[in-house]
């Protein structure tokens, strides 16, 4: 069974309708046993240093990736970098199928892209949404999972996140994810809740770094609510798969992510809010839009290579869950 690559999360449901085996090799990227020499390896074949790591640990895992028939790239609606990761791909004999979001959300432009994949992926239309019913439930565990997070805190940050990170290649296999996260759900209801008293939004992509989700839980506070890893699962009750990627806010920008944003940390009672950028990502500019918008003490980290907080990163986390924790008893 052939491997499909891709650069973000795309129709996935297209790609599983065509028997293959879906791969998110951001995922493949960060849980490596060593991401930092994957890094490494493209700025040894000419990436420069001052390009975002993702794009260069995708590149690395896509050289060393076995029976990938194709790279489904993201053009539009993710990183202003792929077209030239894309290039530099081809130039190694990858193929390449290009898909893009149309950033005004016009849904025949959208479903456009999805027949251009349909095709590429010789399935029906039909077959294809026998997928997407079948991952219903899947999906409904994961909205049980984010559930049981923030308003029964049975469910750590990190434990979070990674599930609903995840969602998008589903672990490579459906049906093997699906029974890990079902007997998941089923351990945590007999769990003692968490005690943190700081409940945090982390809202941006995931981070590069390892630890971060563990030091804050270390300090007395935990992420109740993931922005994107929580898009990555959708959790949505769409009609059929246009509707379905058109209600994922993240290819879309800042103003379509800020209406989950300022929705879900009102809900799930939020003290404060993370954003975490990536370096020499074009998203850094975005912080301008969501530090004036959301009315919730803020706080942006900065990642830039796979590893460990540095010291002055944890000494502004600190600093930031102090601050909260005065604010809060003082209420």
């Amino acid at each position: 069974m052939g491997r499909i690559g891709f650069t973000t999360t795309i129709p996935v449901e297209m790609i599983l309708a065509a028997g293959k085996v879906p791969v998110d090799l951001n995922n493949l990227f960060i849980n490596a046993d060593r991401p930092q020499e994957l890094v490494d390896q493209a700025e040894e074949e000419g990436y420069p240093r001052n390009i975002c790591g993702w794009i260069k640990g995708i590149y690395s895992v896509a050289l060393q990736l076995p029976d990938m028939e194709a790279l489904v790239a993201v053009m539009q609606g993710d990183c202003s970098n792929t077209q030239a990761l894309v290039e530099t791909l081809v130039m190694q004999g990858i193929k390449t199928i290009p898909f893009a979001y149309p950033f005004d959300r016009d849904p025949d432009m959208l479903r456009l892209q999805m027949e251009k994949l349909r095709q590429e992926m010789g399935v029906t239309w039909e077959q294809v949404e026998e997928v997407r019913q079948e991952l219903a439930g899947t999906r409904e565990l994961l909205r049980e999972l984010d559930e049981l997070t923030w308003k029964h805190n049975l469910v750590s940050g990190f434990e979070n996140h990674y599930y609903q990170v995840s969602a998008t290649d589903f672990n490579q296999d459906p049906e093997a994810f699906t029974r890990e996260l079902e007997r998941f759900v089923d351990e945590v209801k007999s769990r003692a809740p968490f005690r943190q008293e700081i409940r945090l939004a982390y809202i941006g992509v995931p981070p590069i770094v390892k630890d971060l989700y563990q030091y804050l839980e270390s300090q007395g506070a935990r992420v109740v609510y993931n922005e994107i890893q929580r898009q990555f699962a959708m959790p949505f009750n769409a009609t059929d798969l246009v509707e379905q990627y058109l209600l994922y806010t993240y290819p879309y920008g800042a103003f379509a992510r800020l209406d989950d944003i300022l929705v879900e940390i009102e809900k799930r009672n939020v003290d404060g809010v993370i954003h975490y950028v990536q370096t020499f990502c074009f998203r850094q500019i975005e912080d301008i839009i969501f530090r004036s918008r959301i009315k919730k003490p803020f706080l942006t980290l900065e990642g830039d290579k796979p590893g460990y907080l540095d010291a002055h990163t944890r000494m502004r986390v600190e600093a930031f869950l102090r601050m909260l924790a005065s604010v809060k008893g003082n209420k």
